[in-house]
């Protein structure tokens, strides 16, 4: 969450940020239950001050009428200390909730825009490859190799469910696990391998609550909700400590499966395997001194830039505008790599520096020296990469006139040396 300064010193420049994401807060009701709360902490320590010094003194009296009508006024001063005690916790409560509604808001550099429309190409790299042939989509290409299978996974879980066959399911593995050891070798990041399933604590404290609740599997019983990406138990690794800050950055590179409902997007994407009930993504993650967390961002972009440029994919960095940030960034870029089958850019990976939003809601501190007074880590977070978009992108793009698929060539070792897909696999 946003700090509640912010609002209190200018709720009008908060409300005009929040406009510029397309978004809505309860700012006004912040600013009064604030101010209530304020009213309700000022009078409560007044009587317990007074309830001290009136104590003090009753002990220091002799037994008698006014020690005994002291004592007797007492009792309407604790009944109107448990009174405002009440009010107080209703008051904080409400007061976390609203807060809970606030987004990020986004940093100075970042442009304004309405929406995914004017989101801004920064740059591209790689050549578009030529085809001396019509080049086929996954949704075709996939099945014809005997690797994709809509049916059965339709068969299985229902739409946007899919299986993975054969050479199919081998490629993406070798794509998780060579990711996985590019970040930790050439990257500096620690691996986790995280729980796919957290308490609802957790969403919280990512900001995945209360905004996508309804996009989220969860089990009832339990309370236990199904991640969508590993961005969530990282954020929550550190939950309700404070760290040094010689220990600071920590990089975590985690796998996880992901699992979103995808209302939000009913009716887009519904050929192939572009948007999918449950995915694979390898996820980048760091807790960082506030001073350094934009320099970060940049190089988390690098790192996920470096995974398609060794996939020898073309490939696209956009810049996101307010209006497409989410929830919980203050900057944001994403990747996308080129699938010429499907005739469109795959966003991969979304690079994100979420400031202090995600570490005040997670109470993630570090001190800068012994004593000193804590203060929030900033986090950030990138896909590393996501699939099965990379999968697609390498489809499409390694496909030849004979419907098999070269195997890129960092991929080979994680592939038992194989080299092309052909139906035969």
């Amino acid at each position: 969450m946003i700090d509640i300064q912010r609002i209190r010193e200018d709720p009008e420049a908060v409300k005009e940020a929040i406009a510029t994401l397309g978004a809505e807060a309860p700012i006004d009701e912040i600013v009064n239950l604030d101010l209530k709360r304020r009213k309700l902490l000022q009078e409560l320590e007044g009587l317990r001050q007074g309830k001290n010094e009136t104590s003090e003194r009753i002990g220091r009296m002799e037994p008698g009428d006014e020690r005994q009508g002291l004592i007797d006024s007492m009792s309407g001063v604790n009944a109107r200390i448990k009174a405002l005690e009440s009010a107080l916790r209703g008051n904080e409560d409400a007061l976390q909730r609203a807060m809970y509604e606030v987004p990020n808001l986004p940093d100075a550099s970042v442009p304004v825009g309405a929406d995914e429309s004017e989101n801004v190409v920064l740059r591209e790299e790689g050549r578009l490859r030529k085809f001396d042939f019509e080049p086929l989509p996954h949704w075709d290409l996939g099945p014809e190799l005997g690797i994709l299978d809509f049916e059965r996974g339709v068969k299985l879980s229902g739409s946007r469910f899919y299986i993975l066959k054969g050479a199919g399911a081998k490629l993406q593995r070798a794509l998780i696990q060579w990711m996985l050891d590019l970040h930790v070798s050439d990257h500096g990041y620690t691996e986790i391998y995280p729980p796919a399933i957290v308490k609802e604590q957790c969403m919280w404290g990512a900001g995945q609550l209360p905004k996508f609740a309804d996009n989220i599997y969860r089990d009832v019983e339990d309370d236990l909700w199904l991640v969508g990406t590993a961005e969530i138990p990282l954020t929550n690794l550190h939950r309700d400590e404070i760290l040094e800050a010689e220990d600071l950055p920590i990089s975590y590179v985690a796998y996880t499966p992901c699992f979103r409902r995808e209302k939000f997007s009913g009716g887009r994407d519904v050929r192939g395997i572009k948007r999918g009930h449950q995915f694979d993504k390898v996820e980048m993650y760091k807790f960082i001194l506030p001073e350094e967390s934009y320099a970060a961002l940049e190089q988390i972009l690098e790192h996920a830039a470096a995974v398609c440029r060794a996939l020898e994919i073309p490939y696209r960095v956009v810049q996101m505008v307010t209006g497409d940030l989410g929830f919980t960034a203050a900057k944001k870029y994403d990747l996308e790599l080129w699938a010429p089958g499907s005739e469109e850019w795959l966003e991969v990976s979304s690079v994100s520096n979420c400031e202090a939003f995600q570490a005040r809601r997670t109470h993630i501190r570090f001190r800068r020296e012994k004593g000193a007074k804590p203060e929030y880590v900033h986090t950030l977070n990138g896909s590393g990469l996501a699939l099965p978009r990379t999968l697609i992108a390498v489809l499409e793009n390694y496909q030849q006139a004979d419907g098999s698929v070269i195997v890129p060539d960092v991929l080979r070792p994680y592939m038992g040396g194989m080299e092309r897909i052909a139906l035969e696999n």
